[in-house]
C-alpha cells in the first residue's frame, strides 16, 4: 500500500493517521483513472485532502467548484469561469458554440490546457446540478476529441449530499425535467455512461463528543425520532444572553435576518465608525467578494475572520469569532477567545485566478486575474447558514425553525465543535429537518460502489496495463496515414503519385511490423501484469518494456520522418483547411509516440512518470507546430509557402509562387486563375524550357501559355542555368 500523505498531514495536525477511507481515496486518485465521489459528514476531513492533493499529485489538474466562494475556499475556480459556461440550463446534446455567444468559443491556450489535464476535481459536488455537469462533459469530449464520458479525464466529485443542494428555479426546472430524473449531479447522463467509485469518509475530526455525534448522524440520516429533537432541544433557550466572555455567532435561515441583526447590534454600539473600502484591481466578480466592499466597523463589533493567517504565527483561521477592542482610520485589533490575545489586522489579499499554460515549461499555471484587497473580516453576530458552510465554530445560536432547503439544518448544527457551544433560538421540529427522499434513496446505494482492497488492486493493475497498451498501440496513426491517402484519392487525384505510394508502403509496414508485432509483444508482458502483485518494480517486465519501446521506436522512425515532411498544396482553402487538420493530426501522433517510446527505452515504464511525460510531450508537439502569437501567426499566413513534398525542386516551386502571387494581387484575381496549382506541379518537376515544352504540362493551355508563359520560362531557365540542370521534356514536335 502507498503511503498516505492525507495521513501524514492528519497525524502532524494531531490527529490520528488511522483512516483507511483517505488512504483508498489516495490510491484510486493517484493510481488509477477510476472517477471518484468522496462523501462523508461535516467535519470528515474531506477539505484537507483536496489541499494535500493539489501540494502533492504529480496528475495535472485543475480545481472548480460551483460557487465563486466554494471555488475560493477549494483554492480553485468556479465550474462556469474554467469552462466558459453561461449560467442558463444546459440542455443535452446541445452547444454554445453559436455566434450569438461568441464568448464562450474557447482560444488554443485554453484548447491545450484541457488536453493535457490527468484530474478534474469538483468540490461541493452537491451543489452542482446535472445539467452543469454535462455540460462540462460536452466541453471535455469535444475538445479533447474524445467519445469518452468526460473526455477521459478522471473525474473526482467532493462533497456531502446532506448538506447544501443545487438551486434550481421552477422554469429552469420545467425545462430540465424532460432530460433528468432528478436536478442532483448523480443524474447526470455523462455519469451514467461510466462507473465511479464512492468513499465515504466516517472519521470526524471536528466533533468528538459521542452523544453530539449521534445527534448529528441521525439529523443527517433522517432518523431523528423524538427522543432525538428532545434531547436538541435542551438547547433551547429564547432568552439567551451570551456571556461578555465567549463570542456566539448566530446562523440564520435568511440572508436579510442575519444583515438585520448586524447592523442592528451595529448601531446599539455608542463608539464611532470606521469605513474601510477595498481595493479591487484587475477582474474580480462582486459575486466572488469574500467580505463587504465596504466594510464598517466599531469597537466593540463581534467580527468573525474569513481567512486563515498564512504568516508564521497562525494567528487567526477561518471562522474564528473576536471582538474589536481598539480602532482607528488605519486599521483595528481584534481580541480573540481561543488564544487569548489581541490581533493586529492587516489587510489580505484574495486573488481571482485562472489557470493557463505556461509556454516555456509547459505546465499548468494559475494566473491572476485580479486581486481584492481588505480587512479578512466580516460583522459576525449573525451570518447564514448557506455562507456558513465549510466553517466551524466553538459557539454559535442557532435559528432554524424557517429553514427551506434540504440538508439546512444539519448544515447549521454540524458547524459546532460541542453540544454544549450550541444555543437554538427557535425549538426545532421535525418539520424544520428537511429530507430529500431522492437524495436518501441514492444515498442507500453508496456501499454499492465502495471499494474493498482487491478492487483497488485490480483497478490499479488494469490502469498500469491499459496505459501500457496505449503505449504499444499504433492504430490511431494507421487510421491518421489513412485518412490522408483518402484525400489525395478524393481530391487530388494523380498530383502526388509518390507521396500516395509511400503512404500506402508506410501503412503495410506499420500493419505487419509494428500493430501485428504489439498485439505479439502484449502476449508477454500481460502474464507478467496478471501474475505478480509487484509487477511495477518487476525487474523483467521492465526490461521487456524497454527493449520493446526500444523496437517500435526503431521500426517507427522512417515511417515518422516521412510523415513528418508532409506537405501538400491546393488552391481550395476549404480544402487546405482540411488537409491541414487531416496532416497535423497525423504528424502530432507520430511525434508524441516516437518521444515517449524513447523515453520509456531510456527510463522504463511508471504510471505517474508516463503520465506526465505524455502531457509534456503533447503540448511541446502542439507548440512547435504552430506559432505561439497571433502576430506571428499572421506572419507565417503571409510570408510562408507550403512546399508540397512531391515537390523535387523547392527553390523553384517557391520563386514561380511568388511570382503567381504577385501577378494575381496585380490583377484583382485569385492566384488559381493565374496558373492551376496542378501545372505549378508540373512546371517545378519537369522544368519546361519552351512553350512548346511548357504544352506538354497538364493545365497549361495556350490561352494561358501565351499569357503568362514568358514570365514562367524567365524563372525556369534562371533556375535551370544556376544549378547547371536541364529540362525532363523534350521539345514539342
Amino acid at each position: 500500500m502507498l503511503l498516505s500523505v492525507c495521513a501524514w498531514t492528519l497525524k502532524s495536525k494531531g490527529m490520528t493517521p488511522d483512516n483507511p477511507q483517505l488512504d483508498r481515496a489516495w490510491r484510486i486518485i493517484e493510481n488509477t483513472n477510476m472517477h471518484l465521489f468522496l462523501t462523508g459528514k461535516a467535519g470528515t476531513g474531506k477539505t484537507t485532502f483536496l489541499k494535500n492533493l493539489t501540494k502533492s499529485s504529480p496528475k495535472r489538474m485543475i480545481v472548480t467548484a460551483p460557487t465563486g466562494i466554494a471555488a475560493i475556499n477549494a483554492e480553485g475556480m468556479t465550474i462556469h469561469s474554467f469552462f466558459q459556461l453561461p449560467f442558463a440550463p444546459y440542455v443535452p446534446d446541445t452547444t454554445f458554440q453559436s455566434k450569438e455567444n461568441s464568448k464562450y468559443r474557447f482560444g488554443k491556450e485554453k484548447i491545450k490546457l484541457i488536453r493535457s489535464i490527468d484530474l478534474l476535481v469538483i468540490d461541493e459536488i452537491s451543489m452542482v446540478r446535472a445539467d452543469l455537469l454535462d455540460a462540462v462533459d460536452a466541453v471535455l469530449r469535444r475538445y479533447r476529441h474524445s467519445h469518452l464520458p468526460f473526455g477521459g479525464v478522471q473525474l473526482l466529485m467532493i462533497g456531502d449530499l446532506q448538506q447544501l443542494a443545487p438551486v434550481v428555479k421552477q422554469e429552469e426546472w420545467e425545462m430540465l425535467s424532460k432530460y433528468y430524473d432528478t436536478p442532483f449531479f448523480f443524474s447526470s447522463r455523462a455519469l451514467s455512461e461510466t462507473f465511479y467509485a464512492t468513499i465515504e469518509l466516517e472519521q470526524t475530526y471536528r466533533q468528538t463528543d459521542a452523544d453530539f455525534l449521534d445527534i448529528l448522524n441521525k439529523i443527517r440520516q433522517n432518523k431523528a425520532d423524538k427522543a432525538t429533537l428532545e434531547q436538541l432541544n435542551k438547547r433551547y433557550m429564547p432568552n439567551f444572553v451570551p456571556p461578555a466572555d465567549e463570542r456566539y455567532i448566530q446562523l440564520t435561515t435568511h440572508n436579510i435576518l442575519a444583515q438585520n441583526i448586524n447592523e442592528r447590534k451595529l448601531a446599539e454600539i455608542d463608539a464611532d465608525a470606521f469605513t474601510y473600502t477595498a481595493e479591487i484591481k484587475g477582474k474580480f466578480p462582486e459575486y466572488s467578494y469574500p467580505t463587504d466592499e465596504t466594510l464598517t466597523l466599531k469597537a466593540g463589533a463581534q467580527v468573525m475572520f474569513i481567512k486563515n493567517d498564512h504568516s508564521m504565527d497562525k494567528r487567526y483561521y477561518n471562522g474564528m469569532i473576536g471582538e474589536i477592542v481598539t480602532i482607528d482610520e488605519d486599521g483595528f485589533v481584534v481580541r480573540s477567545k481561543d488564544y487569548h490575545e489581541d490581533i493586529q489586522v492587516e489587510r489580505e489579499v484574495w486573488e481571482n485566478s485562472r489557470y493557463v499554460l505556461n509556454e516555456q515549461t509547459q505546465e499548468i499555471r494559475e494566473e491572476v486575474e485580479g486581486t481584492f484587497v481588505q480587512f479578512p473580516v466580516r460583522l459576525a453576530w449573525a451570518i447564514t447558514i448557506h455562507k456558513s458552510q465549510g466553517l466551524t465554530f466553538s459557539h454559535a445560536i442557532i435559528d432554524a425553525k424557517d429553514s427551506f432547503a434540504h440538508g439546512q439544518v444539519y448544515v447549521a448544527l454540524s458547524r459546532c465543535r460541542t453540544l454544549d457551544g450550541m444555543v437554538l433560538s427557535t425549538q426545532l421540529g421535525a418539520e424544520a429537518i428537511i429530507s430529500d427522499n431522492v437524495v436518501n434513496s441514492y444515498t442507500s446505494t453508496l456501499a454499492q460502489r465502495t471499494p474493498n482492497e482487491q478492487h483497488l488492486e485490480h483497478w490499479e493493475k488494469n490502469f498500469f496495463h491499459q496505459l501500457l497498451q496505449e503505449l504499444f498501440n499504433f492504430s490511431l496513426i494507421e487510421k491518421y496515414i489513412e485518412d490522408v491517402i483518402r484525400l489525395i484519392n478524393e481530391h487530388f487525384f494523380d498530383l502526388y503519385p509518390k507521396t500516395k505510394q509511400q503512404l500506402l508502403e508506410h501503412n503495410r509496414t506499420l500493419k505487419s511490423k509494428l500493430i501485428d508485432v504489439a498485439v505479439r509483444f502484449s502476449h508477454q508482458y500481460t502474464p507478467i501484469i496478471s501474475s505478480q502483485d509487484d509487477y511495477a518494480s518487476s525487474a523483467h517486465l521492465q526490461e521487456r518494456i524497454k527493449q520493446g519501446a526500444k523496437y517500435f521506436a526503431q521500426e517507427l522512425s522512417p515511417i515518422a520522418e516521412v510523415v513528418m515532411t508532409l506537405a501538400f498544396a491546393t488552391d481550395n482553402q476549404q480544402m487546405k483547411k482540411r488537409v491541414d487538420e487531416c496532416t497535423e493530426k497525423l504528424k502530432l501522433a507520430c511525434e508524441v509516440k516516437m518521444r515517449l517510446l524513447e523515453y520509456t527505452h531510456e527510463n522504463g515504464f511508471q504510471v505517474n512518470d508516463h503520465l506526465k511525460q505524455r502531457a509534456l510531450l503533447t503540448l511541446k508537439a502542439e507548440g512547435d507546430m504552430e506559432p505561439t502569437s497571433s502576430s506571428s501567426r499572421k506572419k507565417k499566413q503571409t510570408e510562408k509557402i507550403v512546399v508540397p513534398s512531391e515537390i523535387e525542386h523547392p527553390t523553384l516551386y517557391q520563386a514561380i509562387v511568388k511570382w503567381r502571387l504577385k501577378k494575381a494581387s496585380e490583377s484583382a484575381l485569385p492566384p488559381y486563375c493565374i496558373i492551376q496549382q496542378k501545372a505549378l506541379l508540373g512546371l517545378t518537376n519537369l522544368m519546361p524550357d519552351t512553350k512548346e515544352a511548357m504544352s506538354l504540362i497538364p493545365c497549361m493551355g495556350k490561352i494561358t501559355i501565351d499569357k503568362y508563359g514568358d514570365d514562367v520560362l524567365e524563372i525556369i531557365k534562371k533556375y535551370l542555368l544556376d544549378n547547371n540542370l536541364t529540362t525532363k521534356l523534350p521539345c514539342k514536335k
